[in-house]
């Protein structure tokens, strides 16, 4: 029986050694797995082959098509394989709780790994609703004719039973926070059932985008604090509205083609070549807000430095921009959420500076007393 167990120990090591292996080249794989496919078309393993063993990685795309076919669609429709719009929907979430913290201290795990959890849980519920308004748009679009609506691969009503589910569990992550925050968060519910519909009647949809997504931006200081401060929530959120408008921008100039021949209207199609002075004014806005939440949140020098870190990011991002090339829009549009951990970074060390200087002072004043 030892044998046997031993046997097996040594057999599972071996397996998990090389499943780290393949996994730590996953995105290289599956780079090289998708082009391949690509050029191959019908390629079937010969019969003297056993069948392919499926290669572990930690990629967002792979997890969504390593889990069970029937469940593919809904976690595509929740955008599970493209987590960028989750990320741009937590960070300012994160700023805020960040900021809220006391000065010396890290900011509150409970409430990140909350907030996490329902980023995740009202972004999937965004896209759902987004993919049931524009399912006969995004047949029209090459990008988004394969989306799990517009494909026909979940019906309408089966969308709309999803979105209930997606709904319930996010009110659960809601109930868990103090009353003035539930209130808060509930307002936030008639934005993101309207902001898919703006697209239709205005060329500042993104500007809808920016009021709904940076709501974490209130909801995350109201969460630790128990309401909102103004002359720090405001700026923020202000400074998240106008990051979301440089952002989602350029992500869509990706699709101004097919958007002018269906009539689907956006700021890439009203800036057009003015791009780049318009995305260079959103950022002088965007850091401009910020820097007003340094001084009323009496940030340190961390802050500034990574203040200063994002207008060097920015001022890159706009210069190498090449708005006519979709797959360098995408890159640029991803390159985001480099953005938005510099910002939470900053606010960290920054936090955590104030207590240094604290101790600082204290030692001054018990010097002085002493003298």
């Amino acid at each position: 029986m030892l044998i046997m167990r031993g046997a097996g120990l040594a057999w599972g090591l071996r397996t998990v050694t090389q499943a780290w292996l393949r996994g730590s080249r996953g995105p290289f794989l599956a780079l090289a797995r998708t082009a391949g496919a690509t050029r191959t078309g019908d390629w079937r393993p010969s019969a003297g082959q056993g069948p392919r063993r499926r290669r572990l990685s930690l990629s967002a795309a792979e997890v969504v098509n390593s889990a069970p076919r029937p469940l593919q669609p809904y976690l595509r429709l929740m955008r599970l394989d493209k987590p960028i719009g989750t990320w741009l929907l937590y960070l300012p979430c994160t700023w805020s709780i960040g900021l809220a913290a006391e000065p010396g201290c890290f900011p509150n795990w409970y409430m990140l790994s909350l907030f996490g959890i329902g980023a995740v849980l009202m972004r999937g519920a965004g896209c759902t609703i987004n993919d049931m308004w524009d399912q006969d748009y995004d047949k029209k679009v090459t990008r988004t004719a394969t989306r799990p609506i517009a494909a026909g691969d979940i019906s309408t009503f089966q969308s709309f039973v999803f979105l209930g589910g997606q709904l319930t569990l996010a009110l659960g992550v809601l109930l868990c926070l103090n009353y003035y925050s539930i209130a808060l968060g509930a307002a936030s519910l008639l934005l993101v059932i309207t902001y898919p519909l703006m697209k239709r009647i205005t060329y500042w949809p993104q500007l809808a985008l920016g009021l709904t997504f940076n709501w974490g931006a209130l909801l995350g200081w109201s969460a630790v604090k128990g309401s909102c401060d103004p002359y720090v929530c405001l700026p923020l959120y202000f400074s998240g509205i106008m990051w979301t408008l440089i952002y989602d921008t350029i992500y869509a100039h990706q699709d101004k083609r097919d958007d002018a021949l269906i009539g689907v209207k956006s700021t890439a199609l009203l800036f057009r070549d003015n791009t780049k002075h318009w995305l260079s004014g959103f950022s002088v806005a965007m850091l401009g807000a910020l820097s007003l939440v340094g001084v009323n949140s009496g940030q340190t020098a961390p802050y500034y430095t990574a203040l200063a870190a994002v207008g060097a990011h920015l001022a890159h991002q706009i210069y190498s921009l090449n708005i006519h090339r979709p797959e360098d829009c995408w890159e640029k549009f991803a390159s985001n959420r480099t953005i938005g951990l510099i910002v939470f970074l900053g606010i960290v060390l920054g936090n955590l500076w104030k207590e240094k200087k604290t101790d600082e002072t204290n030692k001054n004043k018990d010097s002085r007393i002493e003298n």
